[in-house]
């Protein structure tokens, strides 16, 4: 069972443990997206919102939308740019956890939201919204950064645009019309796999959205520690496999393999 673990958050990365890792993912995104909205009525992982709301607002002259906007923004591009600098990181070290690394950092930041989330809505930020919103974004961006460079940017968790057009496009191929005689090279196809895992994203979001609102509206911030858990538990058995390294990381140990290409 650990080595399973490993496998999902570790190291080396197959197109299996990249599926499962994002439908899991995407099912948190969907959960602290909703479950976010009910508590500072904002979308924390949608920047197309944002970047919309910095635009109108500069125009209408709302000061406080536009630094929050800006704000969001920041929050998220700075949790992306931590998990680049978190992999890359590890990655130079050759260390199993490269990917665990900040999925652990999303766990740990989910567990205070869960835990002291009501007390940080008091907090102001120079950005006009609390800190809650800045710290939800910050996640986003981890998370989303996270499954991108795991994927080799063909995964994505925290939106659903992307999701959305690219089930699309596979769908248009299922539905078109090969007409008789078209040689089979030439006949238009779909991607099975890929309309699968676009399909389970976007269920999985929308699953979590729905357990998101209704845990939210129920138990309130305290929803969101199982969740914080699980990304706990699939980010340790990596971090153990790295233990020496991570605790002695002047001692020469022999390095590990590059990762084949997903």
């Amino acid at each position: 069972m650990r080595r399973h673990l490993r496998h999902l958050t570790g190291h080396h990365r197959t197109v299996a443990s990249n599926r499962v890792l994002g439908l899991l993912l995407a099912f948190n995104a969907g959960a602290v997206n909703a479950g976010g909205f009910l508590v500072v009525h904002l979308y924390t992982s949608h920047m197309t919102g944002f970047v919309s709301m910095l635009a109108d607002s500069l125009v209408l002259g709302n000061t406080a939308l536009v630094l929050g906007a800006m704000g969001a923004l920041l929050a998220f591009l700075c949790g992306a740019a931590t998990t680049s600098v978190m992999v890359n990181w590890a990655r130079q070290r050759r260390l199993h956890s490269s990917y665990a690394l900040p999925l652990l950092l999303v766990a740990v930041l989910m567990l205070v939201f869960g835990l002291v989330g009501a007390i940080t809505l008091s907090w102001p930020t120079p950005f006009a919204v609390p800190v809650t919103v800045l710290l939800l974004s910050f996640i986003m961006g981890l998370q989303n950064a996270t499954v991108t460079k795991m994927s080799s940017s063909q995964i994505r968790t925290t939106h659903m645009t992307g999701v959305v057009t690219d089930l699309g496009i596979e769908l248009g191929k299922m539905l078109y019309w090969n007409r008789t005689g078209t040689a089979p090279e030439s006949q238009v196809r779909a991607n099975q796999m890929r309309l699968r895992l676009f399909a389970g994203l976007l269920g999985m979001f929308l699953v979590g959205g729905i357990a998101g609102a209704a845990g939210f509206s129920r138990v309130g911030f305290v929803f969101v520690v199982p969740l914080a858990l699980v990304l706990l538990v699939l980010s340790l058995p990596p971090l153990w496999a790295d233990r020496a390294r991570l605790l002695h990381p002047r001692r020469k140990v022999v390095p590990l393999p590059p990762p084949p290409a997903v």
